[in-house]
């Protein structure tokens, strides 16, 4: 119960990594809020939370739009009366170049990513500075630090989660907060499929590719959670302004 009596606010927490994060943190006796745009999926989550035993709340919300992101800080507030972590998950992949990506795509990957931490964090810390303590996680990518191929949005969108976490760890810990990256790898979530089918290449040879790293397999979100639990809880009461690769050796290779 390493998050007892703690509130935790997990953007995208209707599905993949975000989804795992939620049951972990509720697990270990934090109130969990979720966000996401699909109400059903979301409310499923939420439901098999509190099914299991933990404390959970969906609200709607598309981080992209400050009204939305405000919303759910202040719904949080007046539920629960604090927030003490804050697990900006939430993002888009377009798998493009430069020249392949539209404006659009852009505008989405970025907003999602980038620019709902920014609004999630700008909404959040009020409180958290008041309280004197809080940990904000953003999940960025090994991406976020070496690049990848046709990913350009989204590696720049991972990439300034990095510096911003930086910037966040210096300006508030002062204040007691601690701000850090998770760095995830090739993990099995909806979204890889959905990788290969735009990349046009078939399941088994990417995800043949997508092993080829030191530990031979990619990870699963349940491993990722864990390592934003960590980050979350004070086993981390000393790290903050860093970016936890866990992606099986593949920064390091």
């Amino acid at each position: 119960m390493k998050l007892d009596g703690k509130v935790a606010v997990i953007t995208g927490g209707n599905s993949g990594i975000g989804q795992a994060t939620a049951m972990l943190l509720a697990k270990e006796g934090a109130a969990v809020v979720i966000t996401g745009r699909n109400q059903e999926r979301g409310e499923e989550a939420a439901r098999g939370i509190e099914a299991d035993g933990g404390k959970a709340m969906f609200i709607r919300a598309d981080v992209r739009f400050a009204d939305d992101c405000r919303r759910v800080v202040d719904r949080t507030l007046k539920e629960f009366g604090r927030i003490d972590v804050l697990f900006n998950n939430a993002g888009v992949f377009h798998p493009r170049t430069v020249p392949e990506c539209t404006e659009q795509e852009w505008d989405e990957t970025i907003d999602s990513s980038l620019k709902g931490a920014f609004l999630m964090s700008k909404y959040s810390l009020p409180s958290m500075i008041e309280r004197g303590s809080g940990s904000i996680i953003h999940n960025s990518s090994g991406w976020g630090i070496l690049g990848g191929e046709c990913a350009a949005a989204y590696c720049a969108a991972k990439g300034g989660l990095v510096v911003m976490a930086k910037a966040m760890a210096i300006d508030h810990g002062p204040a007691g907060i601690r701000v850090n990256c998770v760095c995830p790898g090739d993990v099995y979530t909806p979204m890889l499929p959905d990788d290969a089918k735009k990349r046009g290449i078939p399941w088994e040879e990417y995800l043949a590719g997508a092993s080829d790293r030191p530990l031979g397999r990619i990870g699963t979100a349940e491993e990722i959670a864990r390592a934003v639990l960590f980050l979350a809880s004070d086993d981390s009461s000393f790290v903050t302004g860093e970016a936890l690769v866990v992606d099986g050796g593949g920064v390091a290779g």
